[in-house]
């Protein structure tokens, strides 16, 4: 009996959001298609926070993941990008959630150890070892759809192994792990 499962990558941001799908077939990868969601035409940032949520809330409603693995916001010096990055980074949560789809985060480190073996790898090098490890035939000229399709590919590495990462399965579960962040 053939187990089948897809997997929906996001790598968060404000002016630019990549994201990558992948079907699991047999314990198998299958590259099904990765793009980006360009935000930087839209100065509201509102706009953007909106548009990153419809955007995947569309892709949730067109491929039907089974799960979805997002990146988490690294820890930068200015407070202002953190911010609007981690608002982005909810906001697609929020759309996966109202989905019932489980969400598993990844913090940026842990995804490139996961495709290349060295948690300091550049994008470049990301995006290199993806074209070799789905036979890609070319890469997107930015690199955000490859670090989307990069914690899709992690998340597929982790399954079944017990992450650092934080797992939510719908707002309850993401309420009980975050009591801190509910008033």
């Amino acid at each position: 009996m053939s187990t089948e499962k897809i997997i929906l990558g996001i790598d968060p941001g404000t002016t630019i959001m990549g994201f990558g799908l992948i079907k699991v077939v047999n314990k198998k990868m299958e590259f099904m298609l990765m793009n980006e969601l360009a935000l930087k035409k839209y100065d509201d940032h509102f706009v953007k926070l909106r548009c990153i949520f419809e955007r995947t809330i569309q892709l949730i409603d067109t491929y039907h993941p089974d799960e979805i693995a997002i990146e988490a916001p690294f820890f930068g010096k200015n407070v202002q990008s953190m911010l609007k990055l981690g608002r982005a980074q909810g906001v697609a949560i929020a759309a996966g959630l109202s989905r019932q789809v489980p969400i598993t985060e990844y913090a940026p480190k842990k995804i490139k150890m996961a495709i290349t073996g060295n948690g300091n790898a550049s994008k470049e090098q990301v995006a290199g070892m993806l074209q070799n490890t789905l036979k890609l035939k070319s890469l997107p000229k930015n690199l955000d759809a490859t670090d989307g399709l990069a914690a899709a590919v992690c998340h597929f590495y982790n399954s079944g192994k017990v992450t650092a990462g934080k797992s939510y399965t719908g707002w309850s579960a993401f309420v009980k792990q975050n009591p801190n962040k509910v008033s």
